[in-house]
C-alpha cells in the first residue's frame, strides 16, 4: 500500500515504514512528534487506485518526526562574465525534515 501525498508543494510517494526527507517543517516539528499530512493525492490498496479531484476526501498520512532539521548536500553557484573579471562564488545547504510514515488512512 502506498499513497501520493503533497507535502509543502512537492509531490512524495509514501509507504508506510519509509523515511521522507521533507522540505523542513519550521521550528514548531519536535523531535518525536507525530504530523499528520492530509493532502493525499491518490492511494493504491493492492491493486485498489484511489484517484483525488484534487484530493482524497478522508485521507491521510500519519507520520513521526525523527530529525527535524537536516542539511542537505552544497550546491555551489558560480558565475562568471569572461573578459570583464566579474567572478562570484557561492555555496547554499538546504534544510531538511526527516519523517517516518507510520500509518496511510484511507476514508
Amino acid at each position: 500500500m502506498y499513497a501520493i501525498v503533497e507535502i509543502k508543494g512537492q509531490q512524495f510517494k509514501a509507504e508506510e515504514g519509509k523515511f521522507l526527507y521533507v522540505h523542513f517543517l519550521g521550528e514548531e516539528a519536535k523531535e518525536g512528534e507525530a504530523v499528520a499530512f492530509d493532502k493525499v493525492l491518490l492511494i493504491d490498496a493492492d491493486g485498489d487506485v484511489k484517484v483525488g479531484a484534487p484530493a482524497v476526501e478522508g485521507a491521510k498520512v500519519e507520520c513521526e518526526v525523527l530529525t527535524p532539521l537536516v542539511k542537505g548536500e552544497k550546491v555551489i553557484v558560480f558565475k562568471k562574465k569572461r573578459r570583464k573579471g566579474y567572478r562570484r562564488k557561492n555555496g547554499h545547504r538546504q534544510c531538511f525534515t526527516k519523517v517516518l510514515i507510520k500509518k496511510i488512512v484511507t476514508a
